[in-house]
């Protein structure tokens, strides 16, 4: 299994949007990198749903259901399906994965316009440690 990042203005589909839905079509990625990202996706991978406006934050876990196809009149744009999977406990905001050394190298900050990019297992389990419930 792989992990992603997948980045969404809250203002045009959020994660509530995504909950009520129940699954979507992630279409509109017209970014070379990020498409490849897309055709390297896996029915069963991870990712993380990322709200890119104001707070910046990873706010849920989503689950491809779905591997790539063509999402418009050019081939090499493509889309998959996703479902979520669960809300985390708090959201992660960029701040907090900006000081956590163990983040540095995230993708998310290295590239940080790329609308979707990988996420190493390391930080995927970092990630997904900040955001449960310690309560």
């Amino acid at each position: 299994m792989a992990y992603w990042l997948l980045k969404s203005e809250p203002t045009t589909y959020g994660w509530d949007d995504l909950l009520a839905e129940g699954r979507t079509e992630w279409t509109g990625v017209r970014n070379a990198a990020a498409a490849l990202h897309l055709k390297a996706m896996q029915v069963g991978d991870r990712a993380f749903f990322y709200h890119s406006g104001k707070p910046k934050e990873i706010v849920g876990t989503v689950e491809v259901t779905r591997t790539a196809q063509q999402d418009g009149d050019e081939a090499r744009w493509v889309s998959v399906e996703i479902a979520p999977l669960a809300p985390l406990a708090r959201p992660v905001t960029l701040a907090a994965i900006k000081a956590e050394p163990r983040l540095a190298g995230m993708e998310l900050l290295r590239q940080s316009r790329l609308s979707v990019s990988p996420v190493r297992a390391a930080e995927w389990d970092a990630i997904t440690a900040s955001g449960a419930d310690t309560q």
